[in-house]
């Protein structure tokens, strides 16, 4: 990890935080570019930074799956993540232009398995091509929809689990694996 300060950032401008014009929309791209702040010591992005830009694709799902804020504002309710995954891949130098795809892998009355995979491409805005086929970081992540009033678990609102039922597509290959033991059982 760097010793730099980790700047505190508010959510990305660029997330609307409106209803979803379409229940079977596919998620957009969440797009960002590598600043130089989040350069550590080894001249590349530091493990802290990939977490803050998956932690905005996890609120660009949110929003356009109806968890927004005016719904938590609303309803004292939200999503919290209780374990995730990250597979660092590839280095991502300063000034790489980043997309996020955002696949849902399963959703029930009150929890969301998700996953998020950061590709580097050429330009701001792009999308993933042929050439860019291999993510250069992956998360997996397993939330729960809480009510914070309470303290609880909460069942979705059936808008929003069917939004996220709609979303559901097959696992990458890469899904569902652990960390390696160390050293390697005999």
């Amino acid at each position: 990890m760097s010793e730099r300060t980790i700047p505190q950032t508010a959510p990305a401008p660029e997330a609307e935080e409106t209803a979803p014009t379409h229940e079977t929309a596919p998620l957009p791209l969440l797009h960002r570019t590598v600043r130089p702040e989040w350069i550590d010591y080894n001249g590349h992005m530091s493990e802290a930074f990939y977490v803050l830009v998956f932690g905005y694709a996890t609120d660009a799902m949110m929003i356009e799956t109806g968890l927004h804020a005016g719904y938590r504002e609303s309803t004292g309710c939200s999503l919290y993540t209780v374990e995730s995954h990250i597979r660092y891949l590839r280095d991502v130098p300063e000034g790489a232009h980043l997309a996020v795809r955002t696949r849902l892998l399963g959703a029930d009355t009150k929890k969301a398995r998700f996953c998020h995979e950061m590709y580097a491409v050429d330009a701001p805005g792009e999308t993933p091509g042929p050439g860019d086929a291999s993510p250069v970081a992956t998360s997996e992540l397993l939330a729960l929809h809480v009510d914070q009033r309470l303290g609880r678990t909460a069942p979705f609102p059936d808008r929003v689990r069917a939004r996220l039922e709609a979303l559901v597509e097959p696992a990458p290959e890469w899904a569902g694996r652990s960390i390696a033991e160390v050293p390697a059982p005999r």
